[in-house]
């Protein structure tokens, strides 16, 4: 029993013993295996890290991982070399921060030379320093160890450096932020300009259309009259001759326009402020395609007073053909056309000085009618021309009155300081126009003026017009209008009027006092605002609406909105 007993002792003795011997073995195969592991790792890591030596080339690394790659292991890494790739790294990352503080004094032209000139001397410094062979050879030798006394001296020119860097950026980084934000300032303006330039052309281009186009209402009324012609035919028949508009003893006015309404408020604002409207005659000579609806106006509307009102079309003078009449020449020559009558849209907004002179207007015989003015009334002794955008305010009869002192045109002139002398409206760098004439003289103003027509014909003022147009046939000498060539006709047969006659710019002007304009015998609405459109300046529109004839029905029916 007790042989058994220590028999069973035994054997379980042996049960847990022969437990543990495979576990323990189990174990030291494990960590074996860690280890060896272990080991290979360090030897590719290091093998890799020896080899990168191997083919370092002799320039200094140009980045971060030359730093990684020596220090990557702690056991082989070399103090005085991770000194000296943070130094470098220091030293670098200031030339990067110097360059771009250059590239910005650069790019917005700053006036500080100097300055600009240590940015690029830093960054010279700071590149050239590691390639001294005093360094290169004891620093930056691959395989080499690192001398600790060159690395101190190195470490220091280096920090030397650093620290002038550092200085000028703190003093710069105000100026320059300062110096970004107006250039900044600067280019916003400056694209802002632009876009205000092109918005002005295009303005300006919207305002000549508006200007110069047929306003539906206008278009309405004439229209309106035409049809009432053909409708009653026997109310309109033609009348017949009045020895009145050959009666120099009268007051005869010249007025030349297609505008039916313009017309109407010129002549009654004539007739309501004269003392004796019965002597007054008014020559209205318009365009074939208005004569009608000007002459039914005329008849349904009879002017006040008993003044006399004759209406012609200007193909009934029969002597304004182009062989006689350089305009009507010129406006047959094919480069003529081109001018006026192609592209009109984009000529206009690439040319915004020039946009103005390219309305066809300017060359309609309509326009150039009162350098005819002896030939067309030929029994007259004087005339008063006006344009069809005035309002008489007072009797007119003073200026027959007026001593012209044996000049042919009586106006107001214009000029004030260097404002509209000749110069302004005459090409002087032509040898013809330099020699004939003063670029300082006084320009006039067409619109109302007072002619002596017999002085005209004494003067062989329509032959010089035509001498002068007819070099101008290429625009050379003016651009376009009737007031280039008026002064040039009339040079030194002008005699200035008291300036209480004629009060201009009412249609662009906003600033004329009022008093000056409630003095003033004509006040004339030129410039792109006319007081029967839209655009008109409203503190002036009353002064010619008072003169519509509201009770006309086709004025109430066309919606003139006045």
């Amino acid at each position: 029993m007790a042989l058994a007993a220590r028999g069973t002792r035994g054997g379980g003795s042996g049960g847990i013993n022969g437990g543990l011997r495979p576990f323990f073995s189990y174990r030291i195969f494990i960590s074996a295996i860690f280890t060896l592991l272990f080991l290979a790792t360090f030897s590719i890591l290091f093998s890799s890290h020896h080899h990168h030596h191997h083919h370092e080339d002799d320039s200094l690394p140009s980045s971060g991982n030359a730093y990684v790659q020596r220090t990557f292991l702690a056991v082989k890494s070399d103090p005085l070399k991770t000194r000296l790739d943070l130094i470098y790294k220091q030293a670098n990352d200031h030339m990067t921060l110097v360059n771009a503080y250059a590239a910005y004094a650069r790019k917005l032209k700053l006036d500080i030379s100097k300055q600009l000139r240590m940015f690029d001397e830093l960054a010279k410094n700071l590149t050239d320093l590691p390639l001294k062979p005093s360094y290169k050879s004891s620093l930056f030798e691959p395989g080499s160890p690192v001398d600790e006394d060159v690395l101190r001296q190195f470490e220091k020119e280096v920090k030397d450096i650093v620290k002038v860097a550092r200085l000028m950026i703190v003093e710069s980084k105000e100026s320059y932020d300062n110096q970004i934000k107006i250039q900044k300032l600067k280019d916003t303006i400056f694209a802002v300009n632009e876009l205000l330039i092109k918005a002005k052309k295009n303005g300006a281009f919207a305002s000549l259309i508006s200007a110069k186009s047929v306003p539906k209402s206008l278009h309405c009324l004439a229209m309106r009259l035409v049809e009432e012609r053909v409708a009653h035919p026997e109310k309109y028949k033609e009348e017949g001759y009045k020895e009145e508009f050959e009666d120099p003893s009268l007051y005869h006015y010249a007025i030349f326009s297609d505008n039916v309404i313009a017309v109407s408020v010129l002549i009654r604002s004539v007739v309501k402020n004269a003392e004796e409207p019965w002597k007054h005659v008014f020559h209205v000579v318009t365009d074939r395609m208005n004569v009608a609806a000007m002459k039914v106006w005329f008849r349904m509307r009879p002017v006040e007073g008993g003044a006399f009102v004759g209406i012609k079309a200007v193909e009934e003078y029969r002597f304004l053909n182009s062989s006689y009449v350089p305009v009507l020449r010129q406006l047959e020559n094919a480069n003529m056309q081109k001018f006026y009558f192609e592209n009109q849209a984009e000529n206009a907004t690439k040319d915004s000085t020039n946009m103005k002179f390219r309305n066809p207007k300017y060359l309609s015989m309509l326009n150039h009618l009162r350098f005819y003015l002896p030939e067309m009334y030929p029994k007259l002794h004087k005339i008063l021309f006006l344009d069809d955008d005035v309002v008489v305010q007072k009797d007119l009869t003073g200026l027959w009155k007026v001593d012209l002192d044996g000049k042919v045109n009586g106006a107001v002139e214009t000029c004030f300081g260097s404002f509209h002398r000749y110069a302004q409206y005459l090409n002087f760098s032509h040898p013809l126009i330099k020699e004939r004439f003063n670029p300082k003289a006084c320009a006039w103003a067409f619109g109302m003026n007072i002619f002596d027509l017999d002085a005209w014909r004494r003067e062989k003022c329509t032959e010089q017009y035509h001498y002068w147009q007819s070099l101008n046939e290429e625009r050379t000498l003016w651009k376009l209008g009737t007031l280039p060539p008026g002064l040039i006709t009339f040079y030194s047969t002008t005699k200035s009027l008291d300036k209480s006659w004629h009060v201009l710019g009412l249609g662009y002007n906003p600033s004329i006092s009022m008093d000056e304009i409630s003095n003033a015998a004509v006040i004339h609405y030129n410039g792109n605002m006319k007081p029967w459109l839209d655009i008109a300046m409203n503190q002036y529109k009353n002064l010619w609406t008072k003169y519509v004839d509201n009770d006309m029905e086709f004025v109430q029916t066309c919606n003139f909105g006045l």
